[in-house]
């Protein structure tokens, strides 16, 4: 029989020891690694979602300062169901300071169908969009116009300006220059003039801001449902019927009343008659 020596002894414990530790050491360099490789991937995804959010802030930077861009758009889309993608497009539009203008809702025997207008603040325009895009389930079509109206607001500006510095001259020379009546009354002519002018330019000015701010999105939204063709003929249940008689009881009753209401005259000179006679045949 072999005996183990105390020396061999010692030689297996530590060997067993070293490989534990080794095990140890390998498990710890895996959970490193695994949790290293999820931190990348996290890192990973949030910059691709940052990307994604900040492509419309890149956009805008894109365009030059001062240009002044009229948006439109017109789309038709399919949905599933008319009136929750109604109320989900409305909770986008509000999300973005944007507001219904007109509604307009029709329902036929082919489909549902609901028209109406956002308006929505441009710098949310391609947001607002693409976001709508996400609840329709089939876009049939979508145009986008652009005007740009940049030459025409810094004209209407320059011209305002220089109708504005006319006005104060005139007003001066009616406070200074002008002596008498007929003076008074041309100065007086030219400024009303100029005030007309001053305030078509200023309203113009007021559409043409309004309309660059907000962008108009006029969306179609219809629903398919099964046809249902109408019965050529209506045949009556025993609970109309009813109804109906009612009904024309209570007429005829109301009717009746009305008749001798109106004729209460001859009621009471037939009753005079009948007991004058009935009394002589007596006697």
């Amino acid at each position: 029989m072999k005996v183990i020596t105390l020396k061999s002894r010692f030689k297996i414990l530590a060997f067993i020891l070293c490989s534990f530790c080794f095990a140890c050491n390998n498990t710890s360099y895996k959970e490193d690694v695994m949790t290293n490789a999820v931190e990348i991937s996290e890192d990973f995804e949030i910059a691709e979602s940052d990307k994604i959010i900040s492509k419309y802030k890149t956009d805008q930077s894109n365009i030059p300062l001062g240009l002044k861009i009229i948006k439109s758009a017109n789309a038709r889309y399919k949905v599933k169901n008319v009136k929750e993608a109604t109320y989900k497009i409305k909770a986008i539009a509000q999300k973005h300071g944007a507001y219904i203008s007109d509604l307009r809702f029709q329902n036929d025997l082919y489909k549902k169908e609901n028209r109406f207008t956002i308006k929505v603040p441009q710098k949310y325009f391609d947001i607002v969009m693409d976001s709508v895009n996400t609840v329709v389930d089939f876009v049939e079509y979508e145009n986008i116009t652009t005007k740009d109206v940049t030459e025409e607001y810094i004209d209407l500006e320059t011209r305002l300006k220089t109708k504005l510095e006319v006005k104060e001259r005139y007003e001066s020379i009616l406070r200074k220059n002008a002596k008498t009546v007929e003076d008074i009354l041309k100065t007086e002519d030219k400024l009303r003039i100029i005030q007309e002018e001053i305030e078509s330019a200023q309203g113009r000015l007021k559409y043409l801001t309004n309309k660059v701010s907000f962008s108009t999105i006029q969306i179609d939204l219809y629903e398919s449902v099964d046809y249902i063709e109408e019965p050529k003929s209506y045949t009556k249940t025993f609970l109309d019927k009813s109804k109906e008689g009612i009904s024309n009881g209570w007429f005829f009753i109301e009717s009746f009343i009305i008749v001798l209401i109106n004729i209460w005259p001859l009621l009471i000179i037939g009753l005079a008659s009948f007991f004058l006679v009935r009394k002589r045949l007596k006697k």
